[in-house]
């Protein structure tokens, strides 16, 4: 059977993974044993993605990416490049802690800046902007914006990626899609 994904040729797919329709797979990157990777992804130059990593459909990951046991990205993510996810809050070397990965969900349509730290066990929510660099150390929030180090929101983004001013009403209106979005004690919703 003709798979259904394209993998350049110096790419290493281990045994076990599940790759969706029309992803394709860069230079010199590692796919580890038992991974699930969605339709449409395109995985970036350079990049590790190890056992047991679930990404859904339309991932977009840059190069120099590491991906480590514990990640789950929902639809509609985007990894800058040199950005990495943690997987183990006390690492030491000679202590074996592969019984103790946390787990770590990037949700649909969130985006992390290039050379950003995930650690791990903080969840980044739907359509959250992590900017360049930072190193986010808690739970970001659905819409939020975050930079820095350690990572602190500084406002909010819309689904298309533009940054949302929130009238004294709780109502900002994306400048590119015209949708409307409410916050309201803090959590931010598109409006229907």
């Amino acid at each position: 059977m003709e798979k259904e994904f394209f993998a350049h040729e110096s790419a290493i797919i281990d045994e076990g993974c599940n790759i969706g329709k029309g992803t394709k797979i860069w230079h010199f990157s590692h796919i580890m044993s038992n991974c699930e990777i969605g339709e449409n992804c395109n995985i970036g130059q350079n990049v590790v993605i190890s056992p047991e990593v679930v990404l859904g459909k339309n991932v977009k990951i840059q190069n120099n990416v590491s991906i480590y046991t514990g990640v789950i990205c929902e639809d509609d993510v985007f990894l800058g490049p040199s950005m990495v996810f943690t997987n183990v809050i006390n690492p030491r070397s000679a202590v074996n802690r592969r019984g103790e990965y946390s787990r770590t969900i990037v949700k649909k349509g969130a985006s992390i800046g290039a050379n950003a730290t995930i650690v791990c066990g903080h969840d980044i929510g739907e359509f959250a902007f992590i900017g360049a660099g930072a190193v986010v150390t808690k739970t970001v929030l659905a819409y939020a914006l975050v930079v820095g180090n350690p990572a602190k929101q500084t406002g909010w983004m819309s689904e298309y990626g533009h940054r949302l001013n929130f009238s004294s009403d709780g109502i900002a209106i994306c400048p590119e899609s015209k949708e409307k979005y409410s916050l309201t004690n803090g959590i931010v919703a598109k409006c229907s």
